[in-house]
């Protein structure tokens, strides 16, 4: 590995990281002496990247430093763009738009090489479910009210036909192969729930709910893994999970 192309690599490795990582974590996964990745942060730091740390502790690379994709491998490439390709599959109008600048902008910085790579992939989606039930309340608005941390009270309609009122804290939109669904913290029921958006009749804006919303999603994500750990292997027949 030439010395450019290794500092590009040391950079993508303390990018994924939040927490400092000691120079032996970093040797070991670049397969190079801890001297050199001492030579080699001496030598990112002189050139502006905002590494902080020291010996025995860490490194970790602060926040907001940005590196454009100059150089993506052949399997990079394949899963950023399979990626791309299910959310033209999946997505709504507003993420199909986006994947469709994303996938020009990638394309830009690839070389000729990886452009052929590109037009001719490996990987492909599966068949094409865009055949999705017709919202009543736009993404737009859920979207909106997941990045402000706004209350949504919303009316809804389950499987069965039933109606209810239920103010919720928005946590994430799920794009699924058959529906899309809003996950949030529902207030009446104390507790995550799942609500399809085609079965919200009514969304109202209300005020700012108490919570971080970086909390929200890691409690949100714990209680997703503990009913996955705690669920029995059966194969479910499709019902609401909204209770």
């Amino acid at each position: 590995m030439g010395r450019s192309t290794r500092l590009l690599a040391l950079l993508q490795v303390m990018r994924r990281r939040r927490q400092p990582v000691t120079a032996a974590t970093l040797a070991q996964e670049l397969e190079v002496s801890e001297r050199t990745i001492y030579r080699d942060l001496s030598a990112l730091a002189a050139q502006g990247a905002p590494i902080q740390g020291e010996t025995g502790i860490g490194y970790v690379l602060r926040p907001g430093f940005f590196l454009p994709p100059l150089m993506l491998t052949e399997d990079e490439t394949e899963a950023v763009l399979l990626g791309l390709w299910y959310v033209d599959q999946r997505g709504d109008d507003i993420l199909n738009k986006a994947a469709e600048n994303a996938r020009a902008k990638i394309n830009s910085v690839l070389s000729e090489h990886m452009q052929a790579v590109a037009a001719a992939p490996i990987t492909i989606p599966g068949p094409d479910r865009k055949q999705f039930p017709e919202n009543k309340v736009s993404l737009g608005l859920l979207r909106s009210a997941i990045r402000m941390r706004n209350r949504l009270s919303i009316e809804y309609v389950d499987q069965a036909g039933q109606h209810s009122r239920r103010v919720v804290w928005p946590v994430q939109i799920g794009f699924m192969d058959d529906a899309r669904v809003l996950a949030c913290w529902c207030e009446l029921r104390d507790a995550f729930r799942f609500f399809r958006t085609d079965r919200i009749l009514v969304a109202e804006l209300g005020e700012p709910y108490p919570a971080r919303r970086a909390d929200l999603v890691r409690n949100f994500q714990a209680s997703m893994r503990e009913r996955v750990s705690s669920a029995p292997s059966v194969t479910t027949g499709g019902k609401d999970r909204q209770s």
